[in-house]
Formats: C-alpha cells, sequence, structure tokens
C-alpha cells in the first residue's frame, strides 16, 4: 500500500503525523511494534535482543526519545520515530519488512506531563545520565554486534545534541553507525541548495550561509558545505567554515562566546560583534541562503523573509524543523513575502502555492 502510494501515505508514515502519534502514543497504544531496551534490561541486553523473532537484520534505527522532532523528550514515545523511518527503508529503499528492526532505549524521561500519564508505557523516573546512561549503551552496542554482526548499520536517530554527538564519535570507528539527524539531513540538504543553485547561478563558495540552531541537523549541515566547498576549491576546511553562520538561542555565535560554547559549536565562532536577533545576523551577514533547524516555528518572520528578498533577486530559504507546526515559515509565506522570487524547502509537507497567476511547488 505504502509502495503504490508513496506522495499520499508519507505525510501519515511519518512528519507530521507521526508526530503527534508518538505525543498520544501511551493513550492510543494497542500492541508492541519494535523492540524495547530498557535500564531494568541492564546485564540482559544480549538476552532482550535474541527475542526478537527474524535472525537476519540488516538495518536498525534506535532512539532514546529525548529529541523526537522538534517535540522535545517524549520518552519511550518516541518509538513511532523509528518504525515510521524503517517503513521508508522498505517503501524506498527497498529493504525488506524482516531485516529492519526499530528499537527505542528507555532511559525514563524528563517530561513530567508523560511521568505523571496513566498511560504511558515507559519507566517513570528521570532520565538516567552520564556513566549509568553510556553503560547501558556499550551494552547494547556490544550484543548488537555479537547477534547481527559487523555489517549490520545502526541508525541513531533524535538522540539529544550531548548524546548525539559522542555517540556517533565513539562507535564510527567500531560499528557501521549514521546519525540521521547529522549526517542524513546535511546530505540531502547540501544537495538541495546544490539544486538550487541550477536555478540561481554561482557556485557553493560564492554563497554565504546563515543557520537558524546550532544543533544536530545545523552543525552537520554546515560541517558537510564546508567539507564540499574545500573539495571543490582545495581551500582549507577552516576557511571554507567563515563562509558559514549560526545563530542559536543566545544569538550570532561568535569568537567572544567561544569560551562558553559546546565543543560543536565552536568551529563556527567566527569574529564578529554579538547580534542577539536573526533579524539583526540577517541584516548585517546578508546570507544568499537562510536555513532553518531551530525546532522552533514561525521565526523566519516577515521582516526576515523580506529583509533575505532585499538584497537576493532569489533568496534561497530553507525551512527544515519538523513537524509542520515547528516549521520557520510556511511556504505560502515564503513566496508571498518574496513575491514569488524564493526558492523555498521545507522539512515537512506544505500544499503548492498559487501566487500572481504562478503556481509554486515546494521542495521537501
Amino acid at each position: 500500500l505504502l509502495i503504490d502510494n508513496v506522495e499520499e501515505l508519507l505525510p501519515v508514515v511519518y512528519t507530521p503525523t507521526v508526530g503527534e502519534a508518538c505525543q498520544k502514543y501511551g493513550s492510543i497504544f494497542r500492541q508492541p511494534q519494535g523492540l524495547y531496551v530498557s535500564l531494568r534490561d541492564k546485564g540482559k541486553v544480549l538476552e532482550v535482543l535474541r527475542n526478537w523473532p527474524h535472525r537476519n537484520i540488516e538495518v536498525i534505527c534506535v532512539t532514546d526519545g529525548e529529541r523526537i522532532l522538534g517535540l522535545g523528550d517524549l520518552g519511550c514515545q518516541g518509538m513511532g520515530i523509528p518504525v515510521g523511518k524503517l517503513a521508508l527503508y522498505t517503501a524506498l529503499g527497498g529493504v525488506r519488512p524482516s531485516a529492519c528492526l526499530p528499537i527505542t532505549i528507555d532511559v525514563g524521561t524528563n517530561n513530567e506531563k508523560l511521568l505523571n500519564d496513566e498511560f504511558y508505557i515507559g519507566l517513570r523516573q528521570k532520565r538516567a545520565t552520564g556513566e549509568e546512561y553510556h553503560e547501558l549503551m556499550e551494552e547494547f552496542m556490544a550484543a548488537v554486534k555479537q547477534i547481527y554482526g559487523e555489517k549490520v548499520l545502526i541508525q541513531f536517530e533524535d538522540f539529544a545534541n550531548h548524546n548525539a554527538f559522542d555517540l556517533l564519535a565513539k562507535y564510527r570507528k567500531s560499528h557501521l553507525v549514521f546519525n540521521d539527524d547529522i549526517q542524513g539531513t546535511a546530505s540531502v540538504v547540501l544537495a538541495g541548495v546544490l539544486a538550487a543553485l541550477k536555478e540561481v547561478g554561482g557556485t557553493l563558495a560564492e554563497q554565504t550561509y546563515l543557520f537558524l540552531g546550532a544543533g544536530e541537523a545545523g552543525t552537520g549541515i554546515a560541517e558537510l558545505i564546508a567539507l564540499e566547498i574545500s573539495k571543490q576549491t582545495k581551500a582549507p576546511i577552516e576557511e571554507c567554515r567563515k563562509k558559514v553562520w549560526l545563530v542559536d538561542s543566545k544569538g550570532l555565535i561568535v569568537d567572544s562566546r567561544k569560551n562558553s560554547l559546546q565543543s560543536f559549536k565552536k568551529p563556527w565562532a567566527h569574529e564578529h560583534e554579538p547580534l542577539t536577533t536573526l533579524y539583526d545576523a540577517v541584516q548585517s551577514i546578508k546570507p544568499t541562503v537562510l536555513i532553518g533547524t531551530s525546532g522552533v516555528g514561525r521565526t523566519f518572520t516577515k521582516e526576515v523573509v523580506e529583509a533575505m528578498a532585499s538584497f537576493n533577486e532569489r533568496p534561497i530559504i530553507f525551512s527544515l524543523s519538523n513537524p509542520t507546526s515547528h516549521s520557520e515559515c510556511t511556504a505560502e509565506e515564503a513566496y508571498n513575502w518574496t513575491q514569488g522570487r524564493a526558492i523555498f524547502a521545507s522539512g515537512s509537507p506544505f500544499d503548492p502555492v498559487e501566487y500572481d497567476g504562478k503556481i509554486f511547488v515546494p521542495g521537501q
């Protein structure tokens, strides 16, 4: 059904519907999907994995539910994400359903609403951190390799920043691992920028990039863009990073903030006066490409988008946050506020927009 009706069903199987399903997971729960590994399974993770009926697993999509889409900590209710993502592996990638294993690591949740919800099916405790968390993950990763071998692909999905970068760095040399939020999103967005430049003209190196959001997705995309610029121009990666600017919750990431920044943000701390708002950053940096990965809806305001249109004939605006309610702006807003000149793409689907007698189909 999904294979034959991909365009119609993608918004149901994945974003935006999957976000709502995760939020209501406990109240609509009927039977388990996927495999749960919890703190209480510590010392027995190998045994838990052996309970899964299929042995020829090729792809594992695993989350700990701490950063589900732009919705935050949903605990074990994040299971809808690996289930939905692996359905896409089958429908779009041709991977056998029996070769796909969705897993949720349940280490608790810091979401008070869920902890007080009578229908919440996960551990009713605050999230484990530090040594307790990493010991469980080490046991899990070792058990996966022991049962399914070295060639099984482990996709880390919707882990919070502080764990996502650490897990990818720790296991990338010993396991076949992949972080969709850091690496997958980056490859798709780079392809989108390259496609947009066919309309705009110019090269990657000739653009100036401004990101709203400096987490996994934002820094991952930024790094891949810089790497590709370096590859094309033979310039050092440090020089190529200077084409890319990031704004986080405290404003433009600049050199004077370096001592207080998380390690993955430090490469993007360039010399510039401190700026606290996105609008000020847009006016000062004058980007040709504006990319939203903030998880905060309606942050590409009319004044921000109009500013982009004032110094770009064809502003490239990617509003990537999911689900739709968290998108930095809508397709209609992007086209209307730029008089139909924007090249727009989003993380969640938007319907075609009619402006000035023309139909614009947003990229996704």
